[in-house]
């Protein structure tokens, strides 16, 4: 039976650990091969029973040494400092082989154990720059739902940590459990890691008066093939001029601009009208529906199709 702890630290958010404790400590056992789920103990600072899982056997972080999984959850306060003995407790406990899982903003916890170094990871993609900042040496991918990397693994945000756990499931015992388990809590069954996070677009960054009635322009023009040198001229630039700019401005040269702007066009599409791909394709300049979709994949990790499933909103 395999041993997981979830720890909770100082600034734990109740979200990740209910989806932990219910995939890992609930009575899952009709799910698993001989009927064995995960031994799951809830991990304290001092060993103290935590009010929101008072009904799960607890231990403190010294039990961290003798489990397979350790599964640390988000944090509500990413200024503050993490316990000295907890991150000890998670260096000793992967030195001797055990998989370390950080759900959310629990990467920074990792991070902070030295976990993530030299390896690629990720986190929710409204923090993502700020995990790189603070610890350089992780190769951070805001892009992604998860990363496995044997034995540390990361996730994104809120419902991306569900993906990890189920994930974690059907590594240790099978696809059937892991289907189980997701059709119990009515959710997809598989999510892969490399499928992009869906975010909100943000708001379009404030640029100078000079380059705004440009890139005004070319929205309002996606349907049509646009090159560089039509975006500057309108803004009365050379080529070079406009690359310049908007990479200071706007941390991207035009081409790369232009693109991620026909395919939020497309994402706004998808999710609010009945347009046909080729349709979709044709309004924001894609030219064909086998173009958006190379385009789309590489781009979010998943069809204009599975993309609209997902998020189609309510008429």
């Amino acid at each position: 039976m395999p041993r997981i702890a979830l720890v909770l630290h100082g600034s734990s958010m109740l979200y990740e650990v209910a989806i932990a404790s219910e995939i890992f400590g609930g009575d899952h056992s009709g799910l698993a091969p001989g009927g064995e789920w995960y031994d799951l103990v809830v991990c304290t600072p001092d060993g103290a029973p935590h009010p929101w899982l008072a009904d799960l056997p607890t231990a403190s972080y010294d039990a961290i040494a003798e489990v397979d999984t350790v599964v640390v959850p988000s944090s509500n306060d990413l200024d503050h400092n993490p316990d000295l003995a907890l991150l000890d407790a998670l260096r000793a406990a992967h030195e001797r082989g055990a998989r370390i899982a950080s759900l959310c903003t629990g990467s920074f916890v990792l991070a902070a154990a030295g976990l993530l170094d030299g390896r690629i990871a990720t986190t929710h993609w409204l923090h993502a720059d700020e995990l790189a900042r603070r610890y350089p040496r992780v190769d951070v991918r805001p892009d992604v739902l998860y990363v496995d990397e044997g034995d540390v693994l990361t996730s994104a945000g809120k419902t991306a940590a569900l993906d990890l756990c189920v994930h974690v499931v059907r590594s240790d015992l099978g696809a059937a459990a892991a289907n189980g388990i997701a059709r119990n809590l009515v959710v997809p069954a598989h999510r892969t890691g490399g499928q992009a996070q869906f975010i909100t677009p943000p708001a379009q960054p404030r640029v100078p008066d000079g380059l705004a009635p440009t890139l005004e322009w070319a929205r309002a023009r996606l349907d049509q093939p646009l090159t560089v040198r039509e975006l500057a001229a309108h803004a009365g630039l050379s080529t070079r001029q406009l690359a310049r700019r908007m990479q200071a401005e706007l941390q991207a040269g035009p081409l790369d601009w232009l693109h991620h702007q026909r395919i939020s066009r497309a994402q706004e599409l998808l999710e609010r009208t009945d347009a046909s791909i080729d349709q979709i394709a044709a309004s924001c300049g894609m030219g064909t529906a086998a173009t958006l979709r190379r385009h789309f994949h590489r781009t979010l990790g998943v069809t204009p199709t599975t993309y609209r499933t997902t998020f189609r909103l309510a008429d």
